[in-house]
């Protein structure tokens, strides 16, 4: 498949090119600076560009079978970067004809808010409600645009992410209040469940959660 990837140059988004490309889907890495992203491949093309910036977002998703995103930013500096970011792609998949959109998000909030009954005191007391209020807020604003986009879409939802080994060994689909997860996944597994799901139909228009 042609896929294009918003966020290449993430944590999460290297995973998911190298695993994209291994299997042997052509990528295009929508990325600010392509300089940051190094890996080469023949079946890689790096597009720069800001997903701020509607009109780039517009004109790189053409020609492509399906979107993924893993955007994101640094928790010190919070901005409207998913939702503003996600909003562009959802309105230039519709003006393409693109249909599917695997769009990473995060577990802790929503319908997921009992997931922080797993997590730690100071985590879910302290960081969640202070440090990563307007980040939150922003991950709810970006998947509504997701949610009525009339898309094919499918939501994921991570644990805490780490930066451990591909696995295959998660679980995925869970209930919010599961007391067996251990609400932390690596990227690497992530990557891999995102990627199953730019074919699958077994979560159309859901939001799984995915864990230990």
């Amino acid at each position: 498949m042609q896929l294009i990837i918003f966020g290449a140059s993430g944590k999460t988004g290297r995973q998911l090119t190298q695993q994209a490309l291994a299997a042997g889907h052509r990528v295009t890495a929508f990325v600010r600076n392509p300089a940051s992203l190094d890996i080469e491949h023949p079946l890689l093309t790096k597009l720069a560009g800001d997903a701020l910036n509607e009109a780039a977002v517009r004109e790189a998703v053409k020609g492509h079978d399906a979107v993924l995103s893993t955007l994101g930013s640094p928790a010190n500096k919070i901005g409207t970067i998913r939702s503003q970011g996600t909003l562009n792609i959802v309105k230039a998949m519709q003006a393409a004809g693109i249909r599917r959109f695997v769009c990473q998000t995060s577990l802790g909030y929503g319908d997921s808010v009992a997931t922080l009954r797993r997590t730690p005191f100071v985590f879910r007391s302290i960081i969640v409600p202070f440090i990563l209020k307007k980040g939150f807020a922003d991950h709810a604003l970006q998947e509504s645009h997701v949610r009525s986009s009339g898309l094919d879409w499918v939501i994921v939802r991570p644990g805490n992410l780490t930066d451990g080994p591909l696995t295959e060994k998660y679980r995925h689909g869970f209930a919010a209040d599961d007391p067996k997860i251990q609400v932390k996944v690596s990227r690497a597994d992530v990557a891999h469940f995102m990627l199953q799901q730019i074919e699958s139909h077994a979560y159309l228009r859901q939001t799984p959660g995915v864990s230990y």
